[in-house]
């Protein structure tokens, strides 16, 4: 199942989530703009996790005192899928 999340106050204009529903694990992620090479490890590192695992580990993660970072923005679109799913 496929997810597209538009980011707000990041590099990144936009995040594309492929999840299993039935498991709630990633498939595969691809931000739009951004950090290049920060951002293609981040999609290496949480392929195959959980939602609740990535969710416990970027959320509220902070790029320069922004209130929020494309780690964050990740955790704040897969606590929305989960309400979706």
């Amino acid at each position: 199942m496929e997810f597209v999340y538009g980011t707000h106050g990041v590099c990144s204009r936009q995040i594309n989530i492929d999840i299993d529903p039935e498991s709630e694990t990633i498939n595969s992620v691809s931000f739009v703009g951004g950090c290049n090479g920060n951002l293609k490890g981040i999609s290496a590192l949480v392929k195959g996790k959980t939602l609740d695992e990535v969710i416990a580990t970027l959320k509220g993660i902070d790029c320069n005192f922004k209130g929020t970072s494309c780690p964050d923005q990740l955790a704040l679109a897969l606590e929305e899928i989960k309400s979706e799913i």
